[in-house]
């Protein structure tokens, strides 16, 4: 299946959350990406597919989640880079300026990663949803100054539209002993 569009549905509820799940996936032919519980009490349903397919499946999702969706969203021309952050599956880049950009839901974060990654040369670190830090999500990458303070810029944007930023930070040679956490 070729994966050109993502989509998430947020829920404050996990019963419900599961139900979203089962839903999005009879909804329509996507893959399933992340599918958990995630902090603090929260679940979330992450799929990927083609744009239609997705679209029809977050809808139906955000119906079924009613009242307990917190935040959900559609990418339709995902960038690559995102899935294997996502995953945990990116490998440490040569460090250069340090990019964080971090939010009160996991659904933003993602955006802002995606757009992120579109707006300039950078590399991702890694995308940190929700586990063990109180719901939230943080996304990391590398790059040169410049192109990471765009990033940062442009991701950043993306969630304070929404009122969810918590902060963004760029730190242009941030020692090696700090990334230790990123890995």
């Amino acid at each position: 299946m070729m994966v050109t569009a993502i989509g998430i549905v947020e829920t404050s509820s996990i019963a419900r959350g599961y139900a979203v799940a089962d839903s999005m996936m009879k909804r329509a032919q996507v893959k399933m990406v992340v599918n958990r519980t995630i902090c603090p009490g929260k679940y979330m349903v992450l799929v990927g597919g083609d744009v239609d397919a997705v679209a029809a499946s977050v809808e139906t999702g955000v119906a079924v989640g009613a009242h307990s969706v917190v935040d959900h969203f559609i990418i339709p021309n995902v960038h690559p880079a995102v899935f294997p952050a996502i995953n945990g599956a990116a490998t440490m880049p040569e460090l250069q300026a340090l990019g964080i950009i971090e939010g009160f839901s996991v659904a933003s974060v993602i955006e802002a990663a995606d757009a992120a990654v579109k707006s300039a040369n950078i590399e991702f670190i890694n995308i940190h949803l929700a586990m063990a830090i109180g719901g939230k999500g943080y996304v990391t990458f590398t790059g040169d100054v410049a192109s990471v303070q765009t990033a940062v810029d442009t991701g950043a944007a993306v969630i304070a539209k929404r009122g969810l930023l918590v902060e963004k930070i760029v730190i242009p040679s941030p020692r090696p002993e700090i990334i230790d956490e990123l890995i």
